[in-house]
């Protein structure tokens, strides 16, 4: 059990039974909110056909928190992990709906693109190795590699750096740019779930 981060399918995304993983109350108030807004309606790509993004979102997020605050204004914030779906769309602000979600009474939608750049902005501070860290395709990828893998010692110790100081705060940060990079890439939405 637990909260995961995940694709989403054209399929579901679509679909009416947000308890069999349909998304169709989002998707319909998504596209009435960029009609009104003078935007045609979002289409999601076919998604990666055969893979998917997962990842548990389990560490502790107060450092990460607190790395955020002292980095990113309230409004970056938001945008880049205030967000109950992820499209890879540019919005210049995150779009509030009046859907609720499992985990929250509304849903806020975020661009990737938006979330992407502070991702990079923030790697850089902390001197992430993303050339070292899986870049996500398979189930769990990243809990993987910073949790149960001797990987993350192993690239520590030839690559140090403030990331290796708080591995809670750098697994957040990559767990955010790489939902963007993947939503972006494979043209689909990503969700809590």
């Amino acid at each position: 059990m637990g909260v995961y981060l995940v694709s989403i399918e054209a399929g579901e995304w679509f679909g009416a039974d947000e308890g069999a993983g349909g998304h169709g109350a989002v998707a319909s108030a998504f596209d009435d909110e960029l009609r009104r807004r003078g935007l045609p309606p979002y289409e999601p790509g076919p998604g990666a056909g055969g893979s998917w993004f997962e990842e548990k979102v389990s560490p502790s997020m107060k450092g990460f928190d607190a790395f955020c605050r002292d980095r990113l204004t309230e409004a970056e914030r938001e945008t880049f992990y205030g967000w109950t779906v992820l499209v890879p769309l540019s919005l210049e602000e995150p779009i509030r709906l009046p859907v609720g979600s499992a985990y929250a009474d509304e849903t806020v939608v975020a661009g990737a693109p938006q979330v992407l750049a502070l991702g990079e902005r923030l790697a850089g501070i902390l001197g992430l190795p993303l050339d070292a860290i899986p870049a996500t395709g398979a189930n769990l990828e990243l809990v993987l590699w910073f949790r149960e893998g001797d990987q993350v010692a192993g690239t520590a110790a030839a690559r140090p750096g403030p990331w290796a100081e708080d591995l809670d705060t750098a697994f957040y940060v990559t767990l955010y740019l790489r939902a963007a990079q993947y939503a972006l890439r494979y043209g689909c939405p990503v969700t809590y779930s």
